[in-house]
Parts: structure tokens; C-alpha cells; sequence
């Protein structure tokens, strides 16, 4: 596979407790990336040879802005073009919105905002007008991502995915279908994705919760290139006939109807954590905080 993007989840904590997060963020979320483990990560990149694009989300990557903003340099030294997934907690006004994205501005190629009725009262909250004016005045390219609610149905805006908190705050409010119809992954390029997520704990992973590796032990360059997609034991069948050959694959009992594919997915996954205990992690990733 060619890998052109490389996600860096710099921190599992949040500002927010969304219930669409497919990571589960929250102000009580463990797991944070230091310089060194980002160094580690970046100089892996430059040995794979086709990152091209290097994004830092979360969590929230803007609660650990000075190493956001050092990750941000060094990742630019390095030749990559760089982007940033953020809430905009930070923007309480326009000046303070400028004072945050300043440092950031010769060093980033996109800013992307999460604006919807997940992380605030409208659509397009103030905070995000906020950083939006502000990225203008500097030059930063700036897009919202914002994604539906239950009960939008047909919208403009992204697709709820049930997975991660959406499945214990979500999957009760949409339809439900036969989980023998999910034959597919319909989000995901499983075979060839283009891109990956890193989390702080070296997780390498091809969906949130599944994983290929940890590059803190094995080289990003030999997990990639060992990676056979037909022969991985949550992706083969994934690949073969979607989330209902995983339940058929590994003889599980179903509910007899899902919100959707991602739903049946996780859920299956949860149930097989026991058996693919390096596969599918972390427990972050699963909705297990601790004490």
C-alpha cells in the first residue's frame, strides 16, 4: 500500500464529550504524544518515502499547544505539508482567535473546524466564525467539518457514523437494518487507504480501533510493507463480504439489526477484542477510561 497521509492523533483528551467521537475524547481521556515520541514518528515518515501530507488532531491538539506548534515546525522542516483538526475552543474572539493561529500561520497548509449541534449550540458557532476571520486575515486555508444529526436524514452535512460513543449515545436514533445487509465497508479503502492514524501509544491504525502495528516496535516501513490485507484477520474478511462475514467468520450472535455498517462493525470488534487483543486496541479507542 501507498501511504501519502499520516494522522497524528497527538492527544486522546478533549474539551468535549461529543457523542459522535469515534475516539471516545473527553476531559478524562488518557494519552498524549511527546516531542520525542513526534520526532520518532516524523523521521519514520521520511523513511517511508511517500507521506507527503503530516495532519495533528485529537482529542483536542490545541490543549498541548506548544507542542502542537514545535510538532508543527519540525514537520514542516521536514518537508511535508502540514494541517490541524480543532474545535476552536480556543477563538473566544477574533484577537485571541489571531494571537493562537499566529505562530501557526507559515507553518500550516489547512485548519479544519469541527462545527455542528455535536460540538456546539449551532451549527456554526461563534468560536469557529472567530477562527475562521482570523485564519482569512493570516492566510491559513480554513474548512468546518460538521456531520449530521440522527434525525437530519438527507443532508449536506457529513454522515453520522455509528462507532465509538455514537453507538452507547446514537445507534438508538436512526433505523436500524438486518445485519446480514452490511456486506461492505462503505467509508474505508481497507486494501490500499492512502492513509493511516498514529495514536500516542504508536498504535498504527487503518480504521480507529484497528489496528496494523505499533510502530514503536516494529518500523512504520516494515508494517507497511508487510501488510496483507487479505491474510488480516479483522481486514480479510472485512474485505470478503463486509462486517456480517466478522460475525460469520468467528461464529458470534448478532442483534438482528444495526444503525448501520460501522455499528455492526464495532460491536463485532468489541466482541473479538479478547481474541485480537493487539489488533484491536487501545482500550481509548473502546471506551475504556482509567480510573
Amino acid at each position: 500500500m501507498i501511504i501519502s497521509s499520516l494522522h497524528l492523533l497527538l492527544t486522546y483528551q478533549c474539551t468535549f464529550e461529543c457523542d459522535h467521537c469515534f475516539v471516545w475524547g473527553s476531559p478524562r481521556q488518557t494519552g498524549t504524544m511527546t516531542l520525542a515520541a513526534i520526532r520518532d514518528i516524523l523521521r519514520q515518515a521520511d523513511a517511508l518515502g511517500t507521506i507527503q501530507t503530516i495532519y495533528f488532531e485529537g482529542g483536542e491538539p490545541f490543549l498541548y499547544y506548544p507542542i502542537l506548534w514545535r510538532a508543527a515546525e519540525e514537520a514542516t522542516d521536514h518537508g511535508f505539508e502540514t494541517g490541524i483538526v480543532t474545535n476552536a475552543y480556543w477563538a473566544t474572539e477574533v484577537e485571541d482567535a489571531m494571537a493562537w493561529l499566529r505562530p501557526l500561520a507559515a507553518l500550516i497548509q489547512d485548519l479544519s473546524v469541527s462545527s455542528d449541534l455535536y460540538h456546539w449550540d449551532d451549527v456554526l458557532h461563534r468560536h469557529v466564525r472567530n477562527a475562521q476571520e482570523a485564519a482569512d486575515q493570516l492566510g491559513i486555508p480554513i474548512g468546518t467539518i460538521s456531520v449530521a444529526q440522527p434525525d437530519e436524514g438527507e443532508s449536506t452535512l457529513a454522515s453520522l457514523m455509528v462507532r465509538g460513543r455514537a453507538v452507547e449515545k446514537l445507534a438508538s436514533h436512526v433505523p436500524h437494518h438486518p445485519w446480514s445487509t452490511f456486506t461492505e465497508c462503505p467509508y474505508e479503502d481497507l486494501r490500499d487507504p492512502g492513509r493511516l492514524h498514529v495514536d500516542p501509544l504508536g498504535h498504527v491504525h487503518l480504521c480507529q480501533g484497528l489496528t496494523l502495528g505499533n510502530l514503536f516496535r516494529t518500523p512504520l516501513v516494515e508494517i507497511c510493507a508487510t501488510y496483507d490485507s487479505d491474510a488480516h484477520p479483522i481486514v480479510g474478511p472485512l474485505l470478503h463480504d463486509g462486517p456480517a462475514e466478522l460475525v460469520r467468520r468467528y461464529h458470534l450472535t448478532p442483534e438482528e439489526t444495526y444503525a448501520d455498517a460501522c455499528h455492526l462493525c464495532y460491536q463485532t470488534r468489541l466482541a473479538l477484542r479478547p481474541r485480537f487483543p493487539h489488533i484491536l486496541t487501545p482500550d481509548q479507542m473502546y471506551g475504556v477510561f482509567e480510573d
